[in-house]
């Protein structure tokens, strides 16, 4: 067996509700735990050529921790809870927080237009969304990446973003958009008036709990920097384009997105602000075949089953448009309900996926970016162990 580390740890102060506390009593006996995640997890480093996975566990309000493999294979450092992942488009979650904490705050509002907040942006096709539409990509066909060419500055963006021409009025689909979220989680920072990386390393990490987590990785945490490998196999670590902070920026640890976790399945230990923040991103706003959007997580009833898990996860749903039926009123989780997300660099992979209702949460960070529909396989493995 490759694991290096398992603990388990009390959620400490931020302790789940009593109802939480009574699901899944069997499920939480760690051997059981330990046997579930080594059968899903595991496997993966040799069948995708994985050079190591840390995976996180939340149950009822412990947490447990598994690693497996190398975080470097030049200097053969292990990966631990600690070390540090790229974790991709889950930043987008993260992004969308800070959306939700900024409109708590009275800053702005998601119904807002973007003109509200740059004014250069009045009259222009991308003003008759709004900023909502831009955090459920849904404003009208925005890209998944900005094209070649585009400056990597702000006035890159005011400029490509004057000229740009949507397909379709805003709501009618949905477009997975790095340029969306982006525009979404800058203008945030813009009603803040303050730089988005500053925002969401010294108020919204802290906020959450988070201990390790950054958009730039200071001198003093880069031991702890995992190497990502790329297509061919070489040493890669992220690049960023325009608002790539914004869309794909977070780096962090197992032990802090389990954290990250804790707070969505019991957001009432957080300070007030923050949890109605983190309560925010759960509405749902659009139906996208048999997934809802919400403010950067994606959600599904629960129980749900893998054929649909992997459908909301699929390359159709990320790399093409979909038609979006908005949910009127938006969608308060009433039931049982997954939210995940998945998160990609050229170098890393990763997924989270919780369930508050049943106290169960998974997460799982790689250095190297393997198919999505594995991670999705593996980690519903887990939770349906875990809901036994």
């Amino acid at each position: 067996m490759n694991i290096v580390a398992k603990v388990a740890l009390p959620l400490g102060l931020a302790t789940v509700s009593s109802c939480l506390l009574a699901a899944a009593v069997e499920a939480a006996d760690p051997e059981a735990i330990a046997a579930a995640v080594d059968a899903a997890f595991e496997p993966l480093l040799a069948e995708h050529g994985v050079p190591g996975i840390a995976v996180a566990v939340t149950v009822d309000g412990e947490r447990h921790f598994f690693s497996y493999g190398l975080a470097s294979r030049e200097s053969g450092a292990p990966v631990t809870q600690d070390t540090l992942f790229e974790i991709g488009s889950i930043s987008k979650t993260f992004t969308a927080t800070l959306g939700a904490y900024a409109q708590e705050l009275g800053r702005m509002s998601i119904e807002d237009h973007p003109s509200a907040y740059m004014p250069e942006l009045a009259d222009s096709p991308i003003d008759e969304a709004t900023l909502l539409n831009l955090a459920t990509y849904t404003a009208g066909g925005l890209p998944l990446q900005f094209p070649n060419g585009v400056v990597g500055t702000s006035a890159g963006a005011l400029d490509y973003f004057t000229q740009w021409r949507p397909d379709a009025a805003p709501g009618e689909q949905r477009r997975y958009s790095n340029p969306s979220i982006g525009l979404f989680g800058y203008l945030a920072a813009l009603a803040m008036e303050e730089d988005f990386a500053e925002l969401m390393e010294g108020e919204i990490f802290p906020k959450l709990g988070l201990e390790k987590s950054y958009i730039r990785v200071p001198e003093a945490a880069m031991a702890d920097y995992a190497w990502g490998y790329n297509r061919d196999d070489q040493p890669a670590r992220v690049n960023f384009g325009l608002f790539g902070a914004e869309a794909y920026g977070v780096k962090a640890t197992a032990a802090d997105m389990i954290r990250f976790v804790e707070a969505n399945i019991a957001p009432e230990t957080l300070e007030p602000e923050m949890q109605r923040a983190v309560e925010a991103t759960h509405v749902g706003y659009f139906e996208v075949g048999e997934m809802v959007q919400g403010l950067g997580w994606e959600q599904y009833p629960y129980p749900v089953t893998l054929e649909r898990l992997l459908a909301g996860n699929s390359a159709t749903m990320a790399m093409e448009p979909n038609a979006a039926s908005a949910l009127t009123p938006p969608r308060v989780p009433e039931g049982p309900t997954l939210f995940n997300k998945t998160g990609s660099t050229n170098g890393f992979g990763a997924y989270v996926a919780f369930v508050p209702e049943e106290g169960i949460g998974v997460v799982m960070l790689a250095n190297r970016n393997f198919p999505i529909p594995a991670r999705v396989t593996a980690a519903h493995a887990v939770l349906e162990a875990l809901a036994e």
